[in-house]
């Protein structure tokens, strides 16, 4: 990404930015926790994340997470609110969305792409609540799930980055969003990392 380019971003969407949400599988953990590097407890985004999990185990990546990151990392709760400068996680076996109030739900409906949660499921429910000011990701995965759903988030408005197929571990799911539209960036790790680094710059 150029110079010229993220501060034509700053200037025109992102202090309008209200939430971030994530998606990612195969190869999403070392990608995940590249991206939210140096985040703090002050950023003042909620960011929202689904990693493609086994669904009859329980997940610990809110306390692996936390261990190695400086902003509040949980795992979302059915009803809870959201806050800013916290990164939720989806946890396993539910599919996880977000509800006009600005709070969570869970929801036992059947897998979608066979993952449950489904970033699709997360993407679309957050792309009707925030429209434009929603920020969507898709990182490295092997299925197509997340594809349609940040078809979505364009379509509502929002900003739609997708990690550069190039520079994902696994191709597939970049290259399946990219199939369906074109992405507002297409930025290896390193350039999302600085994306979300100056999202917290920018005017409130």
């Amino acid at each position: 990404m150029n110079t010229s380019a993220l501060d034509d971003l700053l200037l025109t969407r992102a202090s309008a930015l209200e939430a971030v949400v994530v998606g990612a599988s195969a190869g999403g953990v070392q990608a995940l926790l590249a991206i939210f590097n140096g985040l703090g407890a002050d950023y003042r985004l909620p960011i929202i994340s689904v990693l493609h999990l086994p669904d009859d185990r329980r997940s610990h990546l809110a306390e692996v997470f936390q261990q190695r990151l400086g902003i509040r990392v949980k795992e979302a709760d059915d009803k809870e609110s959201l806050q800013g400068g916290t990164l939720y996680f989806a946890g396993a076996g539910y599919h996880l969305l977000i509800e006009d109030d600005r709070s969570f739900s869970l929801s036992r409906e059947e897998p979608l792409h066979f993952s449950r949660p489904s970033i699709d499921v997360l993407f679309e429910s957050a792309a009707d609540v925030y429209g434009a000011g929603l920020m969507g990701i898709l990182l490295t995965g092997a299925n197509e799930d997340g594809a349609q759903g940040l078809a979505t988030i364009k379509r509502c408005g929002g900003l739609t980055v997708v990690q550069d197929p190039a520079d994902a571990q696994v191709p597939t799911m970049p290259q399946a969003a990219l199939a369906l539209h074109p992405a507002d960036f297409v930025l290896p790790i390193p350039g999302i990392h600085a994306l979300l680094a100056e999202l917290n710059k920018s005017p409130c």
